[in-house]
């Protein structure tokens, strides 16, 4: 008889090593040959369907993998609520897979019942901030399980916003009793995009919140005179990008990081050459810290 999906893992936390996103051009890989690798996410919007050859070739991978599921849909920023039919069709993939993180972006997706193909941004308000925490805990409630937000990646800063991001953040893990993932790729964007420091994006992080990290390659835009980072994951992980790891570990000890790359997607040595990348600096961390 084969073993239950997630027999091996199923209920292990997600390490404190790097990770990869499963793609499905990487699939076959992995089934031939699993990687040398803490563990995968998967986008959750992917695995929806009631069977099928993705959903069976996720079952076996997952024995041998921890699994976190990545959100890009539930629209946490909706102001007419949340989808109950997409809610229950993630509590079903959740139960299903016994995922050791839960994840989703602060944006909005979805308006009249229509899903858009973009994580779009809220401004950060108090009416925004009674929104987010009202979905977070309707989710919350769905699943069964803690859910942790992801900081987003910004163009532009609204002229409505009365607080800073990172207080936002904090309000929203403080009512709520979320935990916050960390993607330091939107922080160095959004601080170059819209004129913060990242280094004072990161004293006011809420540490304790944080869970998981990611990191990920950006590209250059220009528009007219104006220089404009772009989220999208279409490449290598940028040198400011691993700094910014470097010391948001040095604040936390070691956490699962992810190394995302879901645009122009290589093949898989050249993502696990990331996450090896990754790997390192949170041996780095670990010495670090034993010797002091």
């Amino acid at each position: 008889m084969s073993a239950s999906p997630g027999a091996n893992a199923a209920a292990a936390p997600i390490p404190a090593r790097a990770g990869i996103g499963l793609r499905h051009r990487h699939v076959v890989d992995f089934l031939r040959q699993p990687p040398a690798i803490g563990w995968i996410e998967i986008h959750s919007e992917n695995y929806l369907s009631a069977g099928g050859p993705r959903l069976a070739a996720l079952e076996r991978i997952r024995q041998d993998f921890p699994l976190s599921c990545h959100g890009v849909g539930l629209s946490l920023g909706s102001a007419e609520g949340l989808d109950r039919p997409h809610l229950a069709a993630l509590r079903g993939l959740f139960d299903r897979f016994e995922p050791g993180l839960v994840s989703e972006h602060v944006a909005w997706s979805v308006t009249g019942g229509v899903f858009l193909n973009d994580l779009l941004p809220v401004p950060f308000t108090d009416e925004a901030l009674a929104v987010l925490c009202r979905n977070v805990d309707q989710a919350q409630q769905a699943f069964g399980r803690q859910v942790l937000i992801e900081n987003p990646s910004s163009y532009l800063a609204f002229a409505e916003t009365t607080m800073l991001e990172w207080d936002f953040l904090r309000a929203i893990v403080d009512r709520t009793g979320c935990g916050l993932l960390l993607d330091v790729n939107n922080i160095h964007v959004s601080g170059f995009n819209t004129g913060f420091d990242p280094d004072r994006y990161l004293e006011g992080v809420p540490w304790d919140a944080v869970q998981e990290i990611h990191v990920a390659g950006h590209a250059v835009a220009q528009f007219g005179a104006e220089p404009m980072l772009i989220d999208d994951h279409g490449s290598a992980v940028a040198d400011a990008v691993w700094r910014l790891l470097q010391s948001a570990l040095g604040r936390t000890g070691p956490l699962p990081v992810l190394v995302e790359w879901d645009t122009a997607i290589p093949e898989l040595p050249v993502l696990l050459a990331e996450a090896a990348k990754a790997d390192r600096l949170l041996e780095a961390v670990r010495a670090a810290r034993h010797a002091a």
